[in-house]
Protein backbone atom coordinates (compact mmCIF):
# COMPACT_ATOMS: atom_id res chain seq x y z
CA UNK A 1 0.00 0.00 0.00
CA UNK A 2 1.52 3.31 -0.63
CA UNK A 3 0.49 6.76 0.88
CA UNK A 4 2.16 10.07 0.91
CA UNK A 5 3.30 10.38 4.50
CA UNK A 6 5.56 13.14 6.75
CA UNK A 7 8.76 11.76 7.69
CA UNK A 8 7.52 11.60 11.49
CA UNK A 9 4.58 9.47 10.42
CA UNK A 10 6.63 7.19 8.32
CA UNK A 11 8.61 6.24 11.45
CA UNK A 12 5.98 5.77 13.32
CA UNK A 13 4.65 2.81 10.41
CA UNK A 14 8.23 1.41 10.42
CA UNK A 15 8.24 1.29 13.97
CA UNK A 16 4.56 -0.62 14.29
CA UNK A 17 5.49 -2.59 10.79
CA UNK A 18 8.67 -3.74 12.53
CA UNK A 19 6.98 -5.15 15.42
CA UNK A 20 6.92 -2.67 17.74
CA UNK A 21 4.71 -2.97 21.19
CA UNK A 22 5.19 -0.31 23.27
CA UNK A 23 6.34 3.43 22.80
CA UNK A 24 6.80 5.90 25.67
CA UNK A 25 7.90 9.87 24.69
CA UNK A 26 7.57 13.26 25.67
CA UNK A 27 6.31 15.28 23.01
CA UNK A 28 9.22 17.76 21.62
CA UNK A 29 8.66 19.70 18.06
CA UNK A 30 9.99 18.27 15.76
CA UNK A 31 9.44 14.60 17.33
CA UNK A 32 6.06 14.85 18.72
CA UNK A 33 4.44 13.54 15.50
CA UNK A 34 5.97 9.68 15.73
CA UNK A 35 4.25 8.94 19.14
CA UNK A 36 0.79 10.90 18.09
CA UNK A 37 0.65 8.34 15.11
CA UNK A 38 1.69 5.44 16.95
CA UNK A 39 -0.98 6.27 19.47
CA UNK A 40 -3.22 5.37 16.78
CA UNK A 41 -2.54 1.81 17.31
CA UNK A 42 -4.91 0.19 19.65
CA UNK A 43 -2.78 -3.07 19.73
CA UNK A 44 0.26 -1.75 20.89
CA UNK A 45 0.69 0.47 24.51
CA UNK A 46 1.51 4.22 23.91
CA UNK A 47 2.01 6.71 26.30
CA UNK A 48 3.22 10.31 27.41
CA UNK A 49 6.16 10.16 30.09
CA UNK A 50 6.48 13.07 32.47
CA UNK A 51 10.40 13.25 30.69
CA UNK A 52 12.39 11.94 28.00
CA UNK A 53 14.53 10.16 30.97
CA UNK A 54 11.41 8.46 32.25
CA UNK A 55 10.44 7.33 28.79
CA UNK A 56 13.75 5.95 27.76
CA UNK A 57 13.68 3.54 31.16
CA UNK A 58 10.42 2.47 30.30
CA UNK A 59 11.22 2.13 26.98
CA UNK A 60 14.53 -0.13 28.40
CA UNK A 61 12.25 -2.13 30.92
CA UNK A 62 9.73 -3.00 27.57
CA UNK A 63 13.10 -4.60 26.12
CA UNK A 64 13.93 -5.98 29.05
CA UNK A 65 11.30 -8.25 29.04
CA UNK A 66 11.35 -9.07 25.67
CA UNK A 67 8.92 -6.82 23.68
CA UNK A 68 10.52 -4.28 20.80
CA UNK A 69 10.08 -0.62 22.35
CA UNK A 70 10.94 2.83 21.13
CA UNK A 71 10.72 6.19 22.42
CA UNK A 72 10.62 9.10 20.32
CA UNK A 73 12.49 13.23 21.36
CA UNK A 74 13.94 16.35 20.54
CA UNK A 75 17.33 16.94 20.70
CA UNK A 76 17.20 18.50 23.89
CA UNK A 77 15.49 15.75 25.27
CA UNK A 78 18.28 13.56 24.46
CA UNK A 79 19.93 15.74 26.87
CA UNK A 80 17.85 14.54 29.60
CA UNK A 81 17.73 11.02 28.53
CA UNK A 82 21.35 10.62 27.95
CA UNK A 83 21.94 8.88 31.71
CA UNK A 84 20.00 5.75 30.49
CA UNK A 85 21.48 5.75 27.17
CA UNK A 86 24.95 5.92 28.25
CA UNK A 87 24.70 2.65 30.31
CA UNK A 88 22.01 1.28 27.92
CA UNK A 89 24.97 0.72 25.40
CA UNK A 90 26.78 -1.66 28.20
CA UNK A 91 23.42 -3.38 28.60
CA UNK A 92 22.56 -3.63 25.55
CA UNK A 93 18.98 -5.63 24.74
CA UNK A 94 16.31 -8.03 24.74
CA UNK A 95 13.68 -7.23 22.71
CA UNK A 96 14.94 -4.17 19.87
CA UNK A 97 14.89 -0.66 21.30
CA UNK A 98 14.58 2.28 18.73
CA UNK A 99 15.43 5.65 20.44
CA UNK A 100 14.05 8.41 17.96
CA UNK A 101 15.15 11.81 18.25
CA UNK A 102 14.61 15.19 16.55
CA UNK A 103 17.26 18.08 15.60
CA UNK A 104 16.45 21.44 14.99
CA UNK A 105 19.08 23.53 12.99
CA UNK A 106 17.75 27.04 12.31
CA UNK A 107 16.36 26.32 15.80
CA UNK A 108 12.67 26.71 14.53
CA UNK A 109 11.52 25.73 17.98
CA UNK A 110 14.24 24.92 20.24
CA UNK A 111 17.23 26.95 22.22
CA UNK A 112 20.06 25.23 20.75
CA UNK A 113 21.37 23.71 17.39
CA UNK A 114 22.19 20.66 18.97
CA UNK A 115 23.93 17.52 16.55
CA UNK A 116 22.71 14.35 18.03
CA UNK A 117 25.33 12.77 16.06
CA UNK A 118 28.15 13.34 18.89
CA UNK A 119 25.55 11.30 21.62
CA UNK A 120 25.95 8.17 19.44
CA UNK A 121 29.74 8.38 19.14
CA UNK A 122 29.96 9.16 22.49
CA UNK A 123 27.74 6.58 23.90
CA UNK A 124 29.30 4.27 20.88
CA UNK A 125 25.75 2.97 19.67
CA UNK A 126 24.93 3.19 16.07
CA UNK A 127 22.97 5.72 14.16
CA UNK A 128 20.64 5.92 11.33
CA UNK A 129 19.74 8.44 9.40
CA UNK A 130 17.14 9.29 6.82
CA UNK A 131 16.85 11.66 3.85
CA UNK A 132 13.22 10.98 3.12
CA UNK A 133 9.78 9.72 4.80
CA UNK A 134 10.88 6.23 2.55
CA UNK A 135 14.38 6.04 3.93
CA UNK A 136 12.18 7.33 7.74
CA UNK A 137 10.09 3.70 7.03
CA UNK A 138 13.02 1.40 5.77
CA UNK A 139 15.18 2.53 8.46
CA UNK A 140 12.81 2.84 11.54
CA UNK A 141 11.55 -1.11 10.35
CA UNK A 142 15.09 -2.30 10.28
CA UNK A 143 16.64 -0.64 12.75
CA UNK A 144 14.95 -3.77 15.30
CA UNK A 145 16.78 -6.56 13.67
CA UNK A 146 19.93 -4.67 13.58
CA UNK A 147 19.41 -3.41 17.51
CA UNK A 148 18.98 -7.30 18.60
CA UNK A 149 21.74 -8.46 16.30
CA UNK A 150 24.36 -6.48 18.14
CA UNK A 151 22.87 -6.45 21.08
CA UNK A 152 22.70 -2.82 21.12
CA UNK A 153 20.30 0.42 21.13
CA UNK A 154 19.57 2.35 17.84
CA UNK A 155 19.64 5.72 17.73
CA UNK A 156 17.22 7.15 14.80
CA UNK A 157 18.40 10.61 13.49
CA UNK A 158 15.54 13.05 12.14
CA UNK A 159 15.36 16.24 11.88
CA UNK A 160 12.55 19.45 11.32
CA UNK A 161 12.82 19.35 7.43
CA UNK A 162 12.98 15.17 7.05
CA UNK A 163 10.51 14.91 9.82
CA UNK A 164 7.87 17.08 8.38
CA UNK A 165 8.08 17.15 4.28
CA UNK A 166 6.26 14.25 2.48
CA UNK A 167 7.29 11.81 0.11
CA UNK A 168 5.44 8.41 -1.05
CA UNK A 169 6.52 5.33 1.18
CA UNK A 170 5.03 1.99 0.17
CA UNK A 171 3.72 0.51 3.42
CA UNK A 172 3.99 -2.91 3.72
CA UNK A 173 2.37 -5.46 6.38
CA UNK A 174 3.24 -5.31 10.11
CA UNK A 175 5.54 -8.20 11.14
CA UNK A 176 4.63 -10.64 13.89
CA UNK A 177 7.29 -10.46 16.18
CA UNK A 178 6.77 -12.89 19.28
CA UNK A 179 8.63 -11.62 22.44
CA UNK A 180 11.40 -12.94 23.48
CA UNK A 181 11.92 -14.86 26.74
CA UNK A 182 12.83 -13.16 29.98
CA UNK A 183 16.12 -14.76 31.28
CA UNK A 184 17.19 -12.97 34.90
CA UNK A 185 21.01 -11.87 33.37
CA UNK A 186 22.73 -10.40 36.22
CA UNK A 187 25.77 -9.63 34.72
CA UNK A 188 24.39 -8.12 31.65
CA UNK A 189 21.90 -5.69 33.03
CA UNK A 190 22.85 -5.37 36.51
CA UNK A 191 25.45 -2.27 36.12
CA UNK A 192 27.79 -1.85 39.27
CA UNK A 193 31.56 -1.67 38.60
CA UNK A 194 32.45 -5.20 38.71
CA UNK A 195 29.84 -5.81 35.91
CA UNK A 196 30.12 -3.20 34.23
CA UNK A 197 33.78 -3.49 33.33
CA UNK A 198 32.84 -6.77 31.82
CA UNK A 199 30.39 -5.09 29.54
CA UNK A 200 32.78 -2.57 28.44
CA UNK A 201 34.99 -4.34 25.92
CA UNK A 202 31.96 -6.61 24.18
CA UNK A 203 30.74 -2.51 23.92
CA UNK A 204 34.24 -1.67 21.66
CA UNK A 205 33.31 -5.38 19.85
CA UNK A 206 30.24 -4.49 19.27
CA UNK A 207 31.39 -1.11 17.56
CA UNK A 208 33.95 -3.38 15.30
CA UNK A 209 31.05 -5.52 14.09
CA UNK A 210 28.77 -2.65 13.31
CA UNK A 211 31.61 -1.35 10.88
CA UNK A 212 30.96 -4.19 8.90
CA UNK A 213 27.62 -3.27 8.52
CA UNK A 214 28.45 0.86 7.18
CA UNK A 215 31.04 -0.87 5.04
CA UNK A 216 28.63 -3.67 3.16
CA UNK A 217 25.33 -2.90 4.86
CA UNK A 218 21.81 -0.95 2.84
CA UNK A 219 22.46 2.11 4.86
CA UNK A 220 25.27 3.85 3.26
CA UNK A 221 25.73 3.75 -0.68
CA UNK A 222 27.84 5.25 -4.16
CA UNK A 223 26.10 7.40 -6.65
CA UNK A 224 28.53 7.11 -9.22
CA UNK A 225 28.81 8.81 -12.57
CA UNK A 226 31.51 9.22 -15.18
CA UNK A 227 32.62 12.87 -14.30
CA UNK A 228 35.42 12.25 -11.88
CA UNK A 229 36.42 16.15 -10.72
CA UNK A 230 34.79 15.94 -7.59
CA UNK A 231 32.97 13.87 -5.50
CA UNK A 232 30.50 14.85 -2.51
CA UNK A 233 30.02 12.53 0.36
CA UNK A 234 26.76 13.66 2.63
CA UNK A 235 23.20 12.40 4.60
CA UNK A 236 20.12 13.66 5.75
CA UNK A 237 18.38 16.30 4.67
CA UNK A 238 21.48 17.98 3.06
CA UNK A 239 21.79 14.60 0.39
CA UNK A 240 18.58 16.34 -0.98
CA UNK A 241 19.59 19.70 -1.26
CA UNK A 242 22.95 18.18 -3.01
CA UNK A 243 20.95 15.88 -5.54
CA UNK A 244 18.47 18.80 -6.69
CA UNK A 245 21.65 21.36 -7.13
CA UNK A 246 23.69 18.60 -9.13
CA UNK A 247 21.15 16.06 -10.04
CA UNK A 248 23.23 12.88 -11.58
CA UNK A 249 26.01 14.78 -12.49
CA UNK A 250 28.45 14.22 -9.41
CA UNK A 251 29.63 11.20 -7.92
CA UNK A 252 27.49 11.05 -4.42
CA UNK A 253 28.52 9.24 -1.20
CA UNK A 254 25.24 9.05 0.81
CA UNK A 255 25.84 8.13 4.72
CA UNK A 256 22.75 6.31 6.49
CA UNK A 257 24.84 5.56 9.01
CA UNK A 258 26.21 8.29 10.65
CA UNK A 259 27.82 6.32 13.31
CA UNK A 260 30.32 4.00 13.41
CA UNK A 261 31.45 5.62 9.92
CA UNK A 262 32.61 3.19 6.99
CA UNK A 263 36.84 3.78 6.14
CA UNK A 264 37.31 1.69 2.90
CA UNK A 265 33.94 2.99 1.37
CA UNK A 266 35.27 6.39 2.15
CA UNK A 267 38.87 5.30 0.96
CA UNK A 268 37.71 3.98 -1.92
CA UNK A 269 35.20 6.95 -3.13
CA UNK A 270 37.75 9.13 -2.82
CA UNK A 271 40.37 7.73 -4.79
CA UNK A 272 37.90 7.60 -7.67
CA UNK A 273 37.54 11.48 -7.49
CA UNK A 274 39.97 14.49 -8.13
CA UNK A 275 38.91 16.41 -5.18
CA UNK A 276 36.30 15.54 -2.17
CA UNK A 277 33.48 17.44 -0.61
CA UNK A 278 31.54 17.17 2.62
CA UNK A 279 28.14 18.42 3.11
CA UNK A 280 26.34 18.05 6.57
CA UNK A 281 24.56 20.59 8.39
CA UNK A 282 25.85 21.13 12.28
CA UNK A 283 28.91 20.26 13.24
CA UNK A 284 31.59 18.28 11.01
CA UNK A 285 30.56 14.88 12.05
CA UNK A 286 31.66 13.61 8.56
CA UNK A 287 34.42 15.30 8.04
CA UNK A 288 36.84 15.44 10.99
CA UNK A 289 36.37 11.67 10.46
CA UNK A 290 37.13 11.81 6.52
CA UNK A 291 40.43 14.00 8.24
CA UNK A 292 41.63 11.28 10.40
CA UNK A 293 42.12 8.74 7.41
CA UNK A 294 44.31 11.10 6.61
CA UNK A 295 42.14 12.17 3.67
CA UNK A 296 42.40 15.88 2.00
CA UNK A 297 38.56 17.30 2.42
CA UNK A 298 36.93 20.47 2.13
CA UNK A 299 33.73 20.76 4.54
CA UNK A 300 33.25 23.73 6.81
CA UNK A 301 35.28 26.25 5.34
CA UNK A 302 32.87 26.34 2.53
CA UNK A 303 29.88 25.18 4.32
CA UNK A 304 28.59 26.71 7.57
CA UNK A 305 28.37 24.96 10.91
CA UNK A 306 25.20 27.35 11.99
CA UNK A 307 21.36 27.02 10.58
CA UNK A 308 20.28 24.55 7.93
CA UNK A 309 21.63 24.46 4.00
CA UNK A 310 19.57 25.28 1.17
CA UNK A 311 19.62 24.36 -2.24
CA UNK A 312 20.80 28.25 -2.67
CA UNK A 313 23.93 27.82 -0.10
CA UNK A 314 25.39 24.91 -1.51
CA UNK A 315 25.12 26.03 -5.02
CA UNK A 316 26.80 29.43 -4.04
CA UNK A 317 29.18 27.79 -1.62
CA UNK A 318 30.06 26.13 -5.45
CA UNK A 319 30.72 29.29 -6.83
CA UNK A 320 32.94 30.30 -4.63
CA UNK A 321 35.07 27.46 -5.46
CA UNK A 322 34.88 28.60 -9.18
CA UNK A 323 32.36 25.71 -9.79
CA UNK A 324 28.80 27.17 -11.91
CA UNK A 325 26.71 24.24 -10.76
CA UNK A 326 24.18 25.81 -12.94
CA UNK A 327 20.44 27.50 -12.17
CA UNK A 328 18.87 26.88 -9.19
CA UNK A 329 15.16 25.50 -9.93
CA UNK A 330 12.65 27.60 -9.90
CA UNK A 331 10.70 25.61 -7.54
CA UNK A 332 13.64 26.11 -5.11
CA UNK A 333 14.09 30.06 -5.69
CA UNK A 334 14.02 32.38 -2.37
CA UNK A 335 10.87 33.08 -0.85
CA UNK A 336 9.93 36.61 -1.84
CA UNK A 337 10.25 39.28 1.38
CA UNK A 338 7.27 39.21 3.31
CA UNK A 339 6.48 41.32 5.68
CA UNK A 340 7.43 40.16 9.67
CA UNK A 341 5.26 38.65 12.07
CA UNK A 342 6.54 38.44 15.64
CA UNK A 343 5.60 35.61 17.49
CA UNK A 344 2.96 36.29 20.81
CA UNK A 345 1.04 34.74 22.59
CA UNK A 346 -2.85 33.87 21.04
CA UNK A 347 -5.54 36.25 22.03
CA UNK A 348 -7.07 35.16 25.37
CA UNK A 349 -3.76 33.42 26.18
CA UNK A 350 -4.28 32.90 30.24
CA UNK A 351 -0.71 33.81 30.53
CA UNK A 352 -1.31 37.17 29.77
CA UNK A 353 -2.94 38.33 32.62
CA UNK A 354 -0.01 37.32 34.76
CA UNK A 355 2.81 38.08 33.29
CA UNK A 356 1.35 41.88 32.85
CA UNK A 357 1.35 42.22 36.67
CA UNK A 358 4.56 40.83 36.59
CA UNK A 359 5.74 43.55 33.99
CA UNK A 360 3.49 46.04 35.74
CA UNK A 361 5.34 45.53 39.44
CA UNK A 362 8.58 45.27 37.77
CA UNK A 363 9.34 41.71 38.95
CA UNK A 364 12.52 39.56 37.96
CA UNK A 365 11.13 36.63 36.07
CA UNK A 366 12.70 33.72 35.56
CA UNK A 367 11.43 31.61 32.82
CA UNK A 368 10.82 28.24 31.54
CA UNK A 369 10.36 26.18 28.32
CA UNK A 370 6.61 26.30 26.98
CA UNK A 371 4.28 28.74 25.29
CA UNK A 372 4.53 31.24 27.98
CA UNK A 373 8.15 31.75 27.11
CA UNK A 374 6.71 33.92 24.00
CA UNK A 375 6.22 36.65 27.06
CA UNK A 376 9.77 37.46 26.57
CA UNK A 377 8.89 39.35 23.04
CA UNK A 378 7.42 43.37 23.58
CA UNK A 379 4.97 44.58 24.52
CA UNK A 380 5.60 42.45 28.04
CA UNK A 381 9.24 41.66 27.47
CA UNK A 382 8.34 39.94 30.85
CA UNK A 383 11.12 37.47 30.92
CA UNK A 384 14.56 37.73 32.41
CA UNK A 385 16.20 34.28 31.21
CA UNK A 386 15.16 31.02 29.93
CA UNK A 387 17.92 28.31 29.85
CA UNK A 388 15.95 24.70 29.68
CA UNK A 389 13.66 22.18 30.69
CA UNK A 390 12.97 23.24 34.75
CA UNK A 391 16.20 25.94 34.94
CA UNK A 392 13.50 28.35 36.11
CA UNK A 393 12.86 26.68 39.59
CA UNK A 394 16.07 25.69 39.97
CA UNK A 395 17.48 29.05 38.76
CA UNK A 396 15.70 31.37 41.01
CA UNK A 397 17.18 29.31 43.85
CA UNK A 398 20.40 29.77 43.19
CA UNK A 399 19.58 33.27 42.11
CA UNK A 400 18.14 34.02 45.42
CA UNK A 401 21.02 32.54 47.45
CA UNK A 402 23.58 34.51 45.50
CA UNK A 403 21.74 38.01 46.22
CA UNK A 404 19.31 36.99 49.27
CA UNK A 405 17.31 39.69 50.70
CA UNK A 406 18.10 42.17 47.49
CA UNK A 407 16.21 39.73 45.38
CA UNK A 408 13.99 37.73 47.60
CA UNK A 409 11.11 39.67 47.17
CA UNK A 410 11.33 41.10 43.75
CA UNK A 411 11.95 37.66 41.84
CA UNK A 412 9.65 34.93 40.47
CA UNK A 413 9.75 31.53 38.71
CA UNK A 414 7.36 31.01 36.05
CA UNK A 415 6.71 27.16 35.03
CA UNK A 416 4.26 25.52 33.34
CA UNK A 417 2.17 22.36 34.42
CA UNK A 418 4.03 19.94 32.40
CA UNK A 419 7.14 21.42 32.49
CA UNK A 420 6.76 21.30 36.02
CA UNK A 421 6.02 17.41 36.24
CA UNK A 422 9.17 17.27 33.64
CA UNK A 423 11.79 18.58 35.53
CA UNK A 424 9.96 21.27 38.06
CA UNK A 425 9.80 19.13 40.81
CA UNK A 426 13.35 18.25 42.32
CA UNK A 427 13.60 22.13 41.88
CA UNK A 428 11.15 22.82 44.06
CA UNK A 429 12.48 20.36 46.33
CA UNK A 430 15.83 22.00 46.34
CA UNK A 431 14.10 25.73 47.27
CA UNK A 432 11.70 23.95 49.89
CA UNK A 433 14.85 21.76 51.25
CA UNK A 434 17.77 24.32 51.23
CA UNK A 435 15.50 26.88 52.20
CA UNK A 436 15.63 30.25 50.17
CA UNK A 437 12.82 32.51 49.90
CA UNK A 438 11.57 32.13 46.43
CA UNK A 439 8.57 32.58 44.57
CA UNK A 440 7.42 30.28 42.24
CA UNK A 441 4.57 30.69 39.44
CA UNK A 442 3.34 27.59 37.82
CA UNK A 443 1.36 28.75 35.00
CA UNK A 444 -1.28 25.78 34.48
CA UNK A 445 -3.22 25.76 31.54
CA UNK A 446 -4.08 22.10 31.64
CA UNK A 447 -2.61 20.82 28.62
CA UNK A 448 1.35 20.84 27.21
CA UNK A 449 0.70 23.84 25.00
CA UNK A 450 3.87 24.46 22.57
CA UNK A 451 3.92 20.86 20.99
CA UNK A 452 0.21 21.20 20.04
CA UNK A 453 -2.23 20.14 23.04
CA UNK A 454 -0.47 16.79 24.59
CA UNK A 455 -2.02 15.24 27.57
CA UNK A 456 0.30 15.25 30.64
CA UNK A 457 0.05 14.31 34.69
CA UNK A 458 -1.92 16.43 35.66
CA UNK A 459 -4.86 16.99 33.01
CA UNK A 460 -6.85 13.59 33.56
CA UNK A 461 -6.56 11.83 30.30
CA UNK A 462 -4.00 9.48 28.57
CA UNK A 463 -2.16 10.10 25.56
CA UNK A 464 -5.70 8.43 23.71
CA UNK A 465 -7.75 10.61 25.51
CA UNK A 466 -9.32 8.23 28.25
CA UNK A 467 -9.22 9.06 31.68
CA UNK A 468 -6.14 8.26 34.16
CA UNK A 469 -4.92 9.49 37.05
CA UNK A 470 -4.41 13.40 37.97
CA UNK A 471 -1.64 15.17 39.78
CA UNK A 472 -3.11 17.48 42.40
CA UNK A 473 -0.44 20.16 42.18
CA UNK A 474 -1.34 22.05 44.98
CA UNK A 475 -1.05 18.86 46.97
CA UNK A 476 1.92 17.90 45.16
CA UNK A 477 3.47 21.37 46.16
CA UNK A 478 2.81 21.01 50.16
CA UNK A 479 4.11 17.38 49.96
CA UNK A 480 7.15 18.65 48.82
CA UNK A 481 7.73 20.73 51.16
CA UNK A 482 5.73 24.10 50.57
CA UNK A 483 3.77 25.43 52.60
CA UNK A 484 2.10 28.29 51.20
CA UNK A 485 0.54 27.37 47.63
CA UNK A 486 -2.51 28.99 46.61
CA UNK A 487 -4.52 29.27 43.15
CA UNK A 488 -5.35 32.46 41.48
CA UNK A 489 -7.70 33.06 38.48
CA UNK A 490 -4.93 34.58 35.57
CA UNK A 491 -8.02 36.73 34.16
CA UNK A 492 -8.71 38.44 37.47
CA UNK A 493 -5.66 41.31 37.32
CA UNK A 494 -6.62 42.46 40.69
CA UNK A 495 -6.69 38.88 42.28
CA UNK A 496 -2.93 37.97 40.43
CA UNK A 497 -1.58 41.20 41.78
CA UNK A 498 -2.87 40.56 45.55
CA UNK A 499 -1.32 36.61 44.99
CA UNK A 500 2.13 37.96 44.12
CA UNK A 501 2.17 40.91 46.34
CA UNK A 502 1.88 38.98 49.54
CA UNK A 503 3.58 35.85 48.29
CA UNK A 504 6.69 37.89 47.64
CA UNK A 505 6.46 40.03 50.78
CA UNK A 506 5.74 36.44 52.82
CA UNK A 507 9.42 35.00 54.65
CA UNK A 508 9.14 31.42 52.99
CA UNK A 509 8.90 30.09 50.13
CA UNK A 510 5.94 29.96 48.24
CA UNK A 511 4.01 28.46 45.37
CA UNK A 512 1.18 30.12 43.32
CA UNK A 513 -0.72 28.04 40.99
CA UNK A 514 -2.07 30.13 37.91
CA UNK A 515 -5.28 28.33 36.72
CA UNK A 516 -7.18 28.63 33.30
CA UNK A 517 -7.24 26.41 30.55
CA UNK A 518 -5.41 27.14 27.38
CA UNK A 519 -8.37 28.87 25.09
CA UNK A 520 -7.18 26.85 22.26
CA UNK A 521 -8.50 23.90 24.10
CA UNK A 522 -11.79 22.29 22.18
CA UNK A 523 -13.63 22.06 25.54
CA UNK A 524 -13.07 25.83 26.03
CA UNK A 525 -16.10 28.02 24.43
CA UNK A 526 -14.82 31.50 23.84
CA UNK A 527 -17.19 34.71 25.10
CA UNK A 528 -18.57 37.65 23.03
CA UNK A 529 -15.95 39.45 21.53
CA UNK A 530 -15.66 42.52 23.62
CA UNK A 531 -15.72 46.37 21.82
CA UNK A 532 -14.26 49.33 22.09
CA UNK A 533 -16.84 52.65 22.42
CA UNK A 534 -14.33 54.88 20.31
CA UNK A 535 -16.47 58.42 21.95
CA UNK A 536 -15.04 57.54 25.36
CA UNK A 537 -11.50 55.92 24.14
CA UNK A 538 -8.87 58.47 25.20
CA UNK A 539 -6.24 56.79 22.87
CA UNK A 540 -4.16 55.91 26.55
CA UNK A 541 -2.76 52.79 24.60
CA UNK A 542 -2.68 51.62 28.50
CA UNK A 543 -4.81 48.19 26.15
CA UNK A 544 -1.71 48.01 23.96
CA UNK A 545 0.46 47.06 26.62
CA UNK A 546 -1.09 43.74 26.87
CA UNK A 547 0.66 42.50 23.74
CA UNK A 548 -3.22 40.88 22.35
CA UNK A 549 -3.15 40.31 18.86
CA UNK A 550 -7.16 41.25 18.85
CA UNK A 551 -6.33 44.86 20.34
CA UNK A 552 -5.15 47.22 17.48
CA UNK A 553 -4.44 51.22 17.74
CA UNK A 554 -5.81 53.23 14.60
CA UNK A 555 -6.27 56.74 14.29
CA UNK A 556 -5.87 57.64 17.60
CA UNK A 557 -8.49 54.86 18.83
CA UNK A 558 -7.90 51.39 20.32
CA UNK A 559 -9.80 48.68 17.98
CA UNK A 560 -10.62 45.34 18.96
CA UNK A 561 -10.75 42.58 16.45
CA UNK A 562 -13.69 40.34 16.56
CA UNK A 563 -12.83 37.49 14.93
CA UNK A 564 -10.02 37.20 17.03
CA UNK A 565 -11.62 38.18 20.98
CA UNK A 566 -12.32 35.51 23.10
CA UNK A 567 -13.92 38.35 25.48
CA UNK A 568 -11.46 37.05 28.26
CA UNK A 569 -11.73 40.71 29.79
CA UNK A 570 -8.38 41.32 30.85
CA UNK A 571 -8.27 44.44 28.58
CA UNK A 572 -11.70 45.67 29.60
CA UNK A 573 -10.21 45.99 33.10
CA UNK A 574 -7.25 48.11 32.24
CA UNK A 575 -9.08 50.37 30.82
CA UNK A 576 -9.65 53.45 33.27
CA UNK A 577 -12.64 55.30 31.18
CA UNK A 578 -14.92 52.08 30.93
CA UNK A 579 -14.46 52.32 27.38
CA UNK A 580 -13.94 48.66 26.61
CA UNK A 581 -17.14 46.03 27.21
CA UNK A 582 -19.42 44.27 25.66
CA UNK A 583 -22.21 44.88 23.44
CA UNK A 584 -22.97 47.80 25.26
CA UNK A 585 -19.59 49.81 25.24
Amino acid sequence: MKKLLIGNEAVAWGLYNGGLGLVSSYPGTPSTEITEFLATHDDIHAEWAPNEKVAMEAAFGASLAGMRSACAMKHVGLNVAADPLFTLSYTGVTGGLVVCVADDPAMHSSQNEQDSRHYAVAAKVPMLEPADSAEAYAFAKSAFALSEEYDTPVLLRMCTRIAHSQCVVDIGEREAVPMKDYVKQPEKYIMMPGYAKKRHPLVEERTEKLRAVAENGPYNRVEMTDNREFGIITSGCSYLYVKEVFGDRVPVLKIGMPNPLPEKLIRDFAASVKKLYVIEELDPILENHVKSLGLEVTGKKLFSAIGEFSQKTIRDAFLAEGIDAGPVPETCGAVPAVPGRPPMMCAGCPHRGMYYTLVKNKITVLGDIGCYTLGAVPPLNALDSTLCMGASISGIHGFNAARGKETEGKTVAVIGDSTFMHSGMTGLVNVAYNATNSTVIILDNSITGMTGHQQNPTTGYNIKGDPASKVDLEALCKALGIRRVRVVDPYDLKACEEAVLEELAAEEPSVIISRRPCVLLKYVKAKAPLKVDPAKCRGCRKCMKLGCPAVSFREGKARIDATLCVGCGVCEQLCAFSAIGGEEA
